[in-house]
């Protein structure tokens, strides 16, 4: 069943998002959902972090990926909505454990931070990596409910 995967960027995330979006057909069956931003000039990264997850909680995609220069303040802004649980990763360690123990729904990235390959190595692990209930669940229901 096609999945699809909402992808989101400021300004300094453009290029990446673009290399992960073609890089994303690769790991399976997935359609990406663009929502921005296009170019390089300036723009606020909230607006895209809180589309991805408005995206998600529509129902209009599966999972998401944000990306800013250091994806911190867009995987923020992501979070502020209740049931999205945004991982900023910097390795596929850690975008594996993301969905593994925390059933990460966003994968925040940092354009300035990894380099394309790395990020692609966290889409793949994020994406082919499931939650895996048992002990880690009560800690998800806590966090949506604090």
């Amino acid at each position: 069943m096609t999945q699809t995967i909402a992808f989101a960027c400021d300004h300094a995330g453009v290029e990446l998002k673009r290399e992960l979006m073609a890089y994303l057909p690769t790991l399976g069956d997935y359609v990406p959902l663009d929502l921005g931003t296009e170019g390089n000039a300036s723009v606020d990264y909230p607006d895209f972090g809180h589309a991805a997850a408005q995206a998600l909680l529509s129902g209009k995609a599966a999972l998401g990926v944000v990306v800013c220069g250091s994806g911190v303040g867009i995987s923020i802004a992501a979070n502020r909505h209740p049931g999205i649980r945004a991982a900023l990763c910097a390795n596929g360690l850690m975008a594996r454990l993301s969905r593994q123990h925390n059933d990460a729904n966003i994968l925040a990235l940092g354009a300035r931070i990894v380099g394309v390959e790395v990020a692609k190595d966290c889409l793949s692990e994020f994406l082919k990596t499931p939650f895996e209930g048992g002990r880690h669940q009560k800690r998800i229901e806590k966090l949506d409910h604090n």
